[in-house]
């Protein structure tokens, strides 16, 4: 594969070079950070590193963009434009449009993406946005290194950043709620937090080998006037379901305005 520069190493992007590596032990990669001790990390998962993105994009036919997006108009200030000229960008930023990153990256092959944190074990969800560049195989090539690959149309990766991205946040927290219930009965937090992660694992394969509808197995569950039933109600009177969807919703409108206001920054600064 053509040498590759991840311009900011901090969790994805370290997670991107991790799998890289780990597939790839030969590729050759260059790390950018803005701080010395990220850039230290970097180095020694055995990548070249520098401070310096405008050397890295230089160096590189592939440029995978892992900033922070309120980092982006610094990254487009520091790299001179004609860098970009023929090379294959990608994107990991939560909301940044490929049509605003072609206007700023001039005549780049720009490919937009969506993982989230389970890539430090393999085990990411990445959202690739559909594209009309031939270039599509190379993209998916570097994406199944974190874990399985979706291609869905550009328009829905808000969505997906609010989803898949934040998802494991949120699942996290309802598992911490689950964990503090149990203590508020009486049980030991690790002996809970252990069984439910057991629990939540048997169910997903539950899922999928039966290839149940969730309301399914709820009812399943649910027996007549059983504490399944009881526990339930209680969801729904505190508005619970309800609530996660209203997570998913503000989530999505977060990205989305993430996305235009550094587009508003960037053409900001271009006039």
């Amino acid at each position: 594969m053509e040498r590759i520069a991840v311009i900011g190493s901090g969790k994805i992007g370290t997670a991107i070079i991790k799998s890289l590596k780990r597939a790839f032990p030969e590729q050759e990669i260059i790390a950018t950070s803005r701080k010395e001790e990220t850039m230290r990390k970097a180095k020694e998962l055995g990548v070249y590193t520098t401070l310096d993105n405008d050397y890295a994009v230089s160096k590189s036919e592939i440029v995978i963009l892992s900033v922070k997006p309120q980092h982006l108009p610094e990254v487009v200030r520091q790299v001179n434009r004609e860098r970009w000229s023929g090379r294959k960008v990608i994107s990991v930023l939560a909301g940044v449009r490929t049509e605003t990153l072609s206007k700023l990256l001039p005549n780049s092959i720009v490919f937009r993406a969506m993982p989230n944190v389970n890539a430090e074990i393999g085990k990411s969800t990445t959202a690739i946005a559909e594209s009309k560049h031939g270039e599509k195989q190379v993209v998916e090539r570097i994406f199944k290194t974190l874990g399985t690959v979706y291609w869905i149309p550009e328009e829905l990766l808000d969505v997906w950043t609010a989803l898949i991205g934040s998802g494991p946040a949120f699942v996290a927290e309802i598992l911490d709620a689950m964990a503090l219930g149990a203590v508020a009965c009486g049980m030991q937090r690790e002996q809970a937090y252990d069984a439910i992660l057991d629990m939540v694992q048997g169910t997903v394969e539950n899922l999928r080998v039966h290839e149940r509808h969730p309301i399914m197995l709820r009812d399943l569950v649910a027996t007549p006037s059983g504490t399944t039933i009881r526990g339930l109600m209680t969801m729904e009177e505190e508005g619970i379901k309800a609530g996660i969807i209203k997570t998913i919703l503000s989530a999505n409108e977060r990205s989305s305005k993430i996305g235009r206001d550094i587009e508003s920054t960037l053409l900001r600064d271009e006039t």
